[in-house]
């Protein structure tokens, strides 16, 4: 399942994101990842995420972003939820159209049991069709 937190930036998304996965790290009984692009809200996360700094790895592309997400997933059999804060940038798709993308999330997420929380600065009318039903805030 994907659910997207949607709005431009500097309305919230970050701060929402965190305290839904501090919040989720303890209901959950798998594990939780939470992905950035940098680890400056590593003191704001529950001691239990783990946050990965996407920008130490030479992820150039969209389709190099997947195969990272992949990694991430047959490396942790009981992976829960992949949070991802700033997704059009760690996944390289600014000014680009995301509707391929997020379908190959849903994908990845019913296929694995992973459900995939996405910050996505946009506002959610400006998202793909399919994608609006899936805004569980817009900031």
């Amino acid at each position: 399942m994907v659910q997207i937190i949607a709005g431009k930036m500097g309305k919230g998304k970050t701060k929402f994101l965190l305290e839904k996965a501090n919040v989720a790290v303890k209901e959950c009984k798998g594990s939780l990842v939470y992905l950035d692009k940098n680890t400056k809200n590593m003191h704001e996360l529950d001691n239990k995420v783990r946050l990965i700094n996407v920008y130490d790895y030479p992820i150039r592309s969209y389709n190099a972003f997947i195969g990272f997400l992949c990694g991430i997933i047959s490396q942790d059999y009981d992976l829960e939820y992949l949070f991802l804060d700033s997704f059009l940038k760690l996944a390289h798709l600014e000014e680009q159209d995301i509707s391929a993308a997020l379908i190959e999330l849903e994908q990845l997420g019913q296929q694995y049991g992973v459900t995939i929380i996405l910050s996505i600065s946009m506002d959610a009318q400006d998202l793909p069709e399919h994608a609006q039903s899936k805004v569980i805030v817009s900031l």
